[in-house]
């Protein structure tokens, strides 16, 4: 049966590479591919005077996320779960970072850490939604399904209460990290009648289509400003996200340094300053499901989380 599984995912996996290419307004950016890493994609630049916030800043992508952009002159404000561990890796990182502790499936965490980059009093130039995790047992926060609320509530609630500091900057963009398995998520899509996890799976599936729609219905809030959204596929990278479930990587998964390329680069590169509503993979449009691609789901799913997290939300 895992056999099966995998022939059909390498058939997926080239069926969507070859849609790819036919997909209106498709154009890869010159001399970057999915070889490329974080500092060929930032190549040039001096990102001097800027500053990013980037969750998840102690280990894989957002880490490397990090050191680039830092490197390049950004002030990179990285949050971690813990004081020590935030700290560390900034002091580990050549330029200017920030640690900053941030608990996604812990609200009121979200709110301090919040309160704590506003009393900085600068426009943000970007926010990457990085952190993430991955799951095997079914595991709850305020009855809530926890992949669910760290992949996406906790980063709705950051956002929303730094999205006023977004707007104020020249050009401000969110970045989130997706996934092409949302396709994966279960039928029907974002489970509203039972977003405790009780009796469905494919929970980081259904967390990762959260996140594709979430930057979608962003993106539509955001058409009037000079601000944008755009959800990101790092690709499959070999990083701490499987720790809980056995660091399960395939032999074909990416460095960091790969995984973290088109995320700096939304996150930076002049390159992508009109960009949108998009689904990016490898510097250029990628293909996704009809589910991530519904307006109607990304309209309810923003008034639900709305509705799940109202009281930790500015007044």
């Amino acid at each position: 049966m895992q056999i099966d599984q995998r022939r059909r995912r390498l058939l997926q996996a080239g069926a969507l590479a070859t849609l790819a290419t036919a997909l209106p307004g498709f154009a890869r950016t010159p001399d970057l591919d999915a070889t490329s890493t974080a500092e060929d994609a930032t190549a040039g630049l001096d990102l001097r005077g800027r500053t990013i916030v980037v969750t998840g800043c102690t280990s894989g992508i957002g880490q490397e996320t990090m050191r680039v952009l830092a490197l390049r002159g950004a002030h990179v404000i990285g949050t971690a779960r813990s004081p020590a561990t935030g700290e560390a890796a900034c002091a580990a990182v050549k330029g200017r970072a920030t640690p900053v502790v941030l608990d996604l499936a812990d609200f009121d965490s979200v709110v301090a850490a919040s309160d704590t980059i506003r009393a900085l009093d600068v426009p943000l130039d970007a926010l990457v939604c990085n952190a993430g995790v991955v799951l095997d047992d079914l595991e709850q926060v305020r009855g809530i399904e926890k992949t669910f609320v760290v992949n996406h509530l906790g980063h709705y609630l950051l956002v929303r209460r730094l999205l006023d500091r977004v707007t104020a900057a020249p050009q401000g963009r969110v970045v989130v990290l997706g996934s092409g398995d949302e396709r994966n998520a279960p039928p029907g899509g974002i489970q509203f009648d039972a977003l405790s996890g009780a009796g469905w799976d494919a929970r980081y599936a259904h967390s990762k289509l959260a996140n594709g729609l979430f930057s979608l219905e962003l993106s539509r809030r955001l058409a009037a400003t000079r601000a944008t959204s755009n959800c990101v596929s790092p690709g499959h990278t070999r990083s701490n996200i499987l720790r809980n479930v056995g660091n399960r990587y395939r032999d074909d998964a990416r460095s960091v340094q790969q995984g973290a390329a088109t995320p700096c680069w939304l996150a930076a590169s002049p390159a992508a300053s009109g960009i949108n509503g998009a689904f990016y993979r490898d510097f250029a449009p990628a293909p996704q499901s009809d589910a991530q691609r519904d307006t109607a789901m990304a309209a309810r799913l923003w008034t639900v989380s709305e509705s799940l997290v109202r009281g930790w939300l500015p007044a």
